[in-house]
């Protein structure tokens, strides 16, 4: 019986359950089918369409694939394949095409020999993608005649209709144009960048097809990017490690294996593989499963790593590097400073999600471990001079290794680091813990006073650190150890570092740098980036980091106050000058120009960048690991000429940054 203060439990009704048509569970829970509704979701619209194309490619009915962003959010996507037929379905008794457009879950991939191997398995990609559009429109030259449907909402607006014969010069294919529903999606631009990387990866996956990105928002003169490669995976390494210095030549196999189930018909699986150590202490792997992007990995990416792992410390032994009395050589120290690559083409892949982001089929592991094994075992014993480097650099892994497993328990052993008086920079704590609370990382102690005495001291940290701290790009762990400022940090953050590192401890909901508008507070920043990025991604990946946005200019005119804060794309005097464009009399505005937070009083500081309702702040994510790996080895990393070009080619950026 319930109590007075209690309100009866509601039982369930007929009322309440409800039948949601394919295309509407779509649009009500996007998240299943793309991952979200931010940007990373939006992009992966653009990926779906291309996969498609991409299956055209190989089932050998296209070679040439138009990514185009047109002004107002459109994109266009064009292949020479076969194109979509477009007859009456036996199924649907409607057009094929419709069916394709707006049935979840229909699609030429079931079965058929249309299609050996491929990477939409579900008839979900392209359909999602017409639900999540405000309106869409599908293009198709085919049996001598351009066909046309448009949609809305993921509905037919139209009929498929004939539109004209097809001219003589014109190719058989599929267009495919579509404006995303920014009522469902967060309203965000499309990122040339990002798009540009993903169509590397897939021209380099995807051999002799060529794939165009093209920006017409940018007129008089549209940006445009061809990406063509013959070499497969052994390009892609030799790009990936570019600017690197190299141990040897990539180590390339591309082999097909027969599996035959029990029980079942034998099917076979290509597998392509390409991997090269370099001289840097950072791991770099992708895998590919049907040309798609598995950032998760999976069991192609788990038997690369276990071959590799095995078929060193077998030569190891073999060859007198490891004596019986020596541990194996863990997968840490024979990954450290490997690029490797796996693609594998499977007739039937299994992915952990719609959105494909991990590769589960079983059977994968042993086929990609028996390649790999099989081919890095005659390069070794070929290669005999480079096997000893690679043995010799596994060796320094495994000492580094333990010397920093050495250094943490020296550091767990000792009096807390938050309780010690040689801290470089005191930690002026919070009140509060967890999702709400945060930790301003600062720069030096004139700063740091002017945010301990403007923040709230509810949920606002202020963590000051002396001067430039330890280039991480550069040094092992154990040497990072030993660095105080690093060590304040780690124990200011609470989630440990290296093989203790959990995310889930951490302290503090937000982490924010907060530096200087100049040279050194940028380089500063940079310095931070690269030690979260290489020894705590987790607190990126999970959206704990951020950057702080200072204004770089305040203008006064009479008991008037405005700030002037940093936009991308923008110098200095650009921002300047559309700032003074709004006064009637420029020349009666004094300006002032922020180098240093410490200029700013506490009051300054808190309502330009502390205070939650009024600041600017930009949050740190990974949208490519790979690339990211590539830019901080690039500007961090010992090799010269290679920042000397990025700076060079970025010049105007930097000036954006620094000056």
């Amino acid at each position: 019986m319930a109590s007075k203060d209690t309100a009866p439990i509601r039982q369930q009704t007929e009322a309440d359950i409800r039948y949601l048509d394919p295309i509407e569970h779509v649009r009500l829970r996007p998240g299943m089918y793309v991952g979200g509704v931010d940007s990373k979701a939006l992009h992966h619209l653009v990926y779906e369409v291309v996969d498609n194309s991409i299956d055209e490619a190989l089932a050998g009915r296209c070679d040439h694939i138009i990514v185009t962003l047109h002004p107002d959010q459109v994109v266009s996507v064009s292949d020479n394949g076969g194109g979509i037929p477009v007859g009456i379905n036996p199924d649907t008794k409607r057009p094929t095409v419709e069916g394709v457009m707006t049935k979840i879950g229909m699609g030429g991939k079931f079965g058929g020999g249309a299609y050996k191997v491929s990477g939409g398995l579900h008839g979900v990609g392209v359909s999602a993608v017409n639900a999540l559009s405000e309106e869409m429109r599908t293009t198709i030259f085919r049996e001598g005649y351009v066909w046309e449907q448009q949609y809305r909402a993921g509905k037919p607006h139209t009929d498929v209709k004939k539109i004209r014969k097809m001219n003589p010069e014109e190719n058989t294919g599929t267009i495919q144009t579509f404006r995303p529903d920014f009522t469902i999606l967060e309203r965000n631009e499309f990122n040339y960048d990002t798009l540009e990387r993903r169509f590397r990866e897939m021209a380099f996956v995807t051999r002799r097809v060529t794939i165009t990105l093209r920006d017409e928002r940018i007129q008089p003169f549209p940006k445009e990017t061809t990406f063509y490669f013959e070499g497969g995976l052994h390009s892609f390494v030799r790009y990936a490690n570019k600017g690197r210095a190299v141990i040897h030549d990539p180590v390339h196999v591309e082999k097909d294996i027969e599996i035959t189930p029990e029980g079942k018909a034998p099917y076979t699986i290509g597998i392509e593989v390409a991997f090269q150590y370099n001289d840097s202490a950072n791991v770099v792997e992708m895998a590919f499963a049907n040309t798609i992007n598995t950032p998760d990995g999976g069991t192609h990416l788990t038997g690369l790593r276990s071959a590799i792992t095995g078929v060193i410390n077998r030569f190891a032994r073999k060859a007198g590097y490891l004596k019986d009395k020596d541990p194996n050589f863990s997968g840490n120290d024979t990954l450290e400073g490997i690029t490797a690559i796996v693609s594998i083409k499977h007739p039937s892949p299994s992915f952990e999600s719609q959105t494909k982001v991990k590769l589960i089929n079983p059977e994968v592991q042993g086929a990609v471990s028996q390649v790999i094994t099989e081919a890095f075992n005659e390069f070794l014993e070929l290669n005999q001079r480079e096997a000893r480097k690679i043995v010799e650099k596994c060796m320094i892994s495994m000492r580094a290794r333990e010397a920093a497993r050495k250094a943490r328990d020296l550091v767990r052993s000792g009096p807390s680091l938050l309780e010690s008086s040689t801290l470089p920079g005191k930690l002026a704590d919070c009140s509060q813990r967890g999702p709400n609370a945060e930790i301003y990382i600062v720069e030096g102690d004139s700063a740091g006073g002017s945010a301990k005495q403007g923040r709230d001291r509810h949920f606002q940290a202020i963590l000051p650190l002396r001067g430039k701290i330890l280039n991480t790009e550069r040094a092992r762990l154990d040497k990072i150890l030993d660095n105080n400022e690093i060590k304040a940090l780690i124990a200011a953050l609470g989630t440990g570092i290296g093989d203790d590192f959990q995310v889930e401890n951490i302290r503090y909901g937000r982490v924010i740098i907060m530096t200087d508008a100049d040279v050194d507070g940028s380089h500063i920043r940079t310095l931070l980036l690269t030690f979260f990025f290489r020894h705590m991604a987790p607190l990126i990946q999970e959206g704990h980091l951020y950057i702080a946005q200072p204004p770089i200019y305040h203008l006064k005119q009479g008991k008037n106050l405005e700030y002037v804060y940093p936009e991308a794309g923008m110098t200095e005097g650009e921002l300047l000058a559309r700032a003074l464009k709004k006064y009637k009399d420029p020349d009666k505005v004094v300006v002032g120009r922020y180098k240093g937070l410490g200029e700013m009083n506490p009051e300054q500081l808190w309502e330009t960048t502390m205070d939650p309702t009024a600041r600017t702040l930009l949050q740190v994510t990974i949208e490519d690991a790979a690339e990211a790996d590539k830019v901080f080895d690039m500007l961090m990393g010992s090799a010269v000429p290679p920042r000397r070009r990025f700076i060079q080619t970025h010049a105007r950026n930097v000036r954006n940054l620094d000056i």
